[in-house]
């Protein structure tokens, strides 16, 4: 089984969307059609710290996610800042949960109360765990956008 990779990147541009495909592409995935799911981390899973993502398939496929993303406008605010934590049983099985925002320490404390909320709700004997947060200063003359994405294994043809 192909690993769950964590990677992330931050980045400016002229637009919004410029901004985040630029994010995309400091962290490797720029080049797939992000499909987003609700956070659960199947058994036998392993989560690989990756920073940046190696070529995970052909441009244009299907790359399942969990992501957490922050874009902000110029004179917005000082930062973009964008999260995702993990707990995980001995087996694999987890949960992830993320979040964005602004302060760091708002997004960090929201991801930790939110990983444990997901706890509570499970009978499972979680071991393990980790949180990864970008924040990336604000350019006064562009949008800037912070991502921090769980890659599920490879890409998949879409169609």
């Amino acid at each position: 089984m192909e690993p769950i990779r964590v990677v992330w990147g931050a980045a400016s541009a002229a637009t919004a969307m410029a901004s985040y495909d630029a994010a995309l592409a400091a962290a490797g995935v720029e080049n797939y059609n992000l499909t987003l799911v609700s956070s659960v981390i199947p058994s036998g899973a392993e989560v690989d710290v990756a920073e940046t993502a190696p070529d995970l398939g052909p441009a244009g496929e299907r790359l399942t996610v969990v992501q957490g993303r922050q874009t902000v406008a110029p004179g917005e605010s000082e930062q973009a800042c964008a999260g995702l934590g993990w707990s995980v049983e001995d087996s694999g099985r987890g949960i992830f949960y993320e979040a964005s925002g602004t302060d760091p320490d708002v997004v960090h404390e929201s991801i930790e109360a939110g990983l444990a909320a997901g706890r509570d709700l499970r009978d499972w004997a979680f071991a393990d765990g980790d949180l990864q947060l970008v924040t990336a200063p604000a350019d006064p003359d562009a949008y800037t956008t912070a991502v921090v994405l769980a890659a599920y294994g490879r890409s998949d043809p879409i169609i």
